[in-house]
Parts: C-alpha cells; structure tokens; sequence
C-alpha cells in the first residue's frame, strides 16, 4: 500500500515532462522521465532531488499559468477554466511535494540513505552549474546540443546522475584516495579525447569551434598576449573561491598526467630542496610566461609564433613528468614547474578550505608517504599545517589510521567540511566534465 504512494510524485514528474514536450524540450522530457523512473529505486537521494524538482515544477506552472492567461487575455478569449484548470495543476503538484515529505515516503526510501544529503546535494548542484552554463551562453555549450539541438538536459541529467554515483563511492576518506585519480583522469581523458577529433576534422567536438593550446600557462598568458580570451581565467577563479588549490589535485586537465607519472614511482619521501624551489621555481615561471606573452604582444609576434613556444614550454613539462616525477614519485611539473600552481597554491588561500593535523597526532609518517605534493613531513605535522604546495588533494586524511587529520571549515566539524568538500568538488568536476573543452 505505501508503494502506491510513489504513483503521486511519479505522475506529478510525468505531468512536468508533458509540459516539457508540448514546448518541444526533449531533452528536459527524457530528464523528467527519466527521474520518474529513478523514483522506484527507493534510492534515498532520489527522493530528496525530487522534492527539488517538484519545487522548480511548481515555479514552472506557476510561470506557464501567467503566460497561458496573459495570452488568452490579450486576444480577449475566456480564460477562468484554464486559471481553473492550473490551479489543480499546481495544487497536484504540492500534493507530490507533501507526500515525498511526509514520513510514510522518508522511510520508503530507505537505501543508502547515510548518504541521502550528499549525493542529493551534488545532483541538485550539478543540474544548477550546467543549466546555468547552458542559458548563459550563445553557443551549444553541452555536446550532445551540438549534434542533437535541444536534447541537452538530457545530458544535464545524466551528468547529474554520474555525479552523484561519484559522490557515494568518494564520501569515504578511502573511497576518495582511490577514485580521485581514476575521475580526474577520466576527464583529461574526455579532454584530450575531444582535441584529438577537433584536430581531425571535427569542429563540433571543440567548444567554440577555435583551437586553443591546451598548456595550463597559457590560462595567464594567453590573455596577456590576445589581450582578451578571459573565460579561463574567470573559471580558475571562480574554483579557488570554491574549493581553494583543489583545482590542481582534482580539475587540471594536464595535472592528471603528472600524478599518473609519479605513481610509478612508488611512494614519494619528503623532499626540502624541492619544497624550496616549489616557490622559486613556479614564481620564475610564472613571471617567464608573462614577460614573454608581453613581449610578444608589443613586439607584434604572430599566433602561430606564439604557439610554437607555447608548445616548446609545454613539451618541457610533459618532459619533467616523464623523466623526473616518473622516478621520483612526486609530481615534480605541478610543484615546481607550473606557474599556475604557485597561483593555485597563493590565491587558493582566500578560500577558507584547509588541512589540518591534530595536536594529538602520533608523528607516525603514514602522511609523509602518500603525499606526491611534497607538503608534509616532521615539522609541518607539528605546525599543524602542510607547507604552501598543498593541494588539499585528501590522500593524507584516508593515510592516517589515528584520525588526526582532515578538511577544516570554519564553523563546521570536521566529518561536516569533508562532506561539504566532496560535495563542491565532485560537483565542480561533473561540470568540468560537460563544459570545460578545448
């Protein structure tokens, strides 16, 4: 008998996808479907992420209900049934909201539901990020939008279920130590998967349809040297506000190679001379790549001649990581050879997201060997703090069997920011996922 409940929100769902494909927006149809579906899983999250949907359909009838009668009024045709009619529309609707709600429906759905807030949190931020991209710009910004024009909140949808399914698997400190690399090189995957087609002809995999290098540099000093071109400065900003330095441990589409190359080199040992030119080193070059974008620009240089030593300078990267984080197992491009990291690492400390040790840490070392940043060892652990090359990448906190280390939000303890931050970061990469191509 409770099952039949589900049959309320399920037709409500079903309803919105009706609306969604008189407008002709089949891919909000597929998406509102597809939810529906999803309802008989009695997945936890699934519930929570459609009492959100149902409060955006409420606005959504609400909205229709305006236009309906507005138009009925301007061509002076009776509209009181249709108010009438809507009105049980939207009533139908908060009768769906009040039966997920409702207790009957809290227990029904009951699987995984320790992880109810996180995996609904991330689906419901993942959905809101892509939507926001795709209303904010002039172009097909989602792929599937490309080939199949107005199906791309299907892809919305299935972004959002991908996330959070990632969200689940990586709310443990040890689930997140293993997946993080297998995501992050997921994406650089797709990344560079769609340059390769791009390269060969096929314009609609890239985002714009205008091939830009894919060195991290060039986030800084392609503008400098175009005097325009600032989406992916705006977009790396916007991250360190976010989450901070996470971007070079989780979003960096060229950072993923490094940490696949310093894992095969076994476990990383501190390293204070590589600590010190961490600072020297990416302050060196981040200087370097902005003079010579200057220079360049003043000096009249043509693109394809600044290409060509963009390429030269990324090439010397892909180098260290082969030959230098490969043996060492650090990841020797991200801390002394990228100047964007010196920004991550500088700037990401406006964000008020941190690692902390404990004062009751044993100094036990398990940290000091999963750390390829090269940001912990004796000292820092009794500062309380890992150095500047810190990149709040996590594998440390699943390292410590003592329980002394982990995310640190003001206001918040400290299981409460680990969850907050998966939620943030996973989020951010599931939109990376769908938006940020070449």
């Amino acid at each position: 008998m409770k099952k039949t409940l589900l049959a309320i929100p399920s037709l409500a769902l079903l309803l919105l996808a009706a609306h969604s494909l008189r407008q002709g927006d089949f891919g909000l149809t597929s998406a509102f479907v597809l939810l529906a579906g999803l309802m008989f899983t009695r997945q936890a999250w699934v519930r929570l992420v459609s009492i959100a949907a149902l409060v955006w359909g409420g606005y959504l009838w609400a909205d229709a209900t305006v236009d309906f009668i507005s138009f009925r009024q301007a061509l002076g045709m009776p509209w009181q049934r249709l108010a009438f009619i809507m009105g049980g529309v939207i009533l139908f609707d908060a009768l769906a909201l009040a039966v997920l709600a409702g207790e009957t429906c809290r227990r029904l759905f009951d699987r995984s539901r320790e992880q109810a807030f996180v995996r609904a949190a991330i689906a419901v931020l993942t959905v809101f990020g892509l939507a926001l991209a795709r209303s904010k710009v002039s172009f097909a910004i989602l792929l599937i939008d490309r080939f199949f024009p107005g199906w791309g909140w299907l892809e919305i949808a299935m972004l959002a279920f991908y996330a959070q399914w990632i969200g689940g698997i990586m709310v443990s400190p040890k689930g997140h130590r293993v997946n993080r690399p297998r995501i992050w090189g997921l994406f650089s995957f797709v990344f560079f998967l769609q340059l390769a087609l791009g390269l060969l002809g096929f314009d609609r995999m890239l985002m714009t349809g205008t091939l830009h290098l894919p060195v991290p540099a060039l986030i800084a000093a392609g503008p400098v040297f175009r005097g325009e071109g600032f989406f992916m400065i705006i977009l790396f900003s916007v991250t360190l506000l976010l989450v901070g330095s996470a971007w070079c441990s989780h979003l960096c589409y060229i950072g993923a190679w490094d940490d696949a190359m310093s894992r095969m080199g076994g476990r990383p040992v501190p390293n204070v001379k590589i600590r010190r030119w961490s600072i020297l080193g990416r302050s060196a070059m981040l200087i370097l790549v902005v003079s010579m974008a200057l220079l360049l620009r003043y000096a009249g240089a043509s693109g394809l001649f600044a290409v060509m030593l963009a390429a030269i300078f990324g090439l010397l990267g892909v180098g260290l990581m082969v030959f230098v984080s490969r043996k060492v197992g650090m990841m020797i491009h991200c801390t002394t050879f990228c100047p964007m990291g010196i920004l991550a690492n500088i700037f990401g400390r406006i964000s008020p997201w941190r690692i902390r040790v404990k004062k009751d840490c044993t100094q036990c070392g398990a940290c000091f060997s999963v750390c390829r940043y090269n940001a912990l060892d004796e000292n820092q652990v009794v500062s309380g703090k890992p150095a500047l090359s810190c990149t709040l990448c996590g594998d440390c906190v699943s390292a410590c069997s003592h329980g002394q280390i982990g995310y640190s939000f003001p206001g918040l303890s400290g299981d409460a920011a680990r969850s907050l931050f998966i939620v943030l970061i996973v989020s951010l990469h599931a939109i990376f996922l769908g938006v940020a191509r070449i």
